[in-house]
């Protein structure tokens, strides 16, 4: 796999106004992002993927920080595919 960095810093506007109408108190993690910003960047990750080999890789930060979310929530592969699927924030 190849690894095409992507900055995940920025959310888009229409994302941000639809979680916080969805969760105007915010959540656990939509309060985690605030605070902490982006835990996992997808250069952190780029000495673990050839350059010039296979098809662009998922970002790996964000199945990092979706595995660490999934272990909080003590849920199943599956459990966590739905949530995924089914939330916004």
């Amino acid at each position: 796999m190849t690894l095409h960095p992507r900055d995940w810093s920025e959310i888009p506007e229409m994302t941000v106004q639809i979680a916080q109408k969805s969760f105007a108190k915010g959540n656990v993690y939509m309060k985690m992002r605030d605070e902490l910003g982006v835990l996992y960047k997808d250069n952190d990750f780029v000495t673990l993927f050839r350059a010039d080999c296979g098809q662009s890789a998922l970002s790996p930060g964000q199945l990092a920080l979706v595995s660490v979310m999934q272990f909080a929530e003590g849920l199943t592969d599956r459990q966590a595919a739905d949530a995924v699927r089914s939330r916004i924030d």
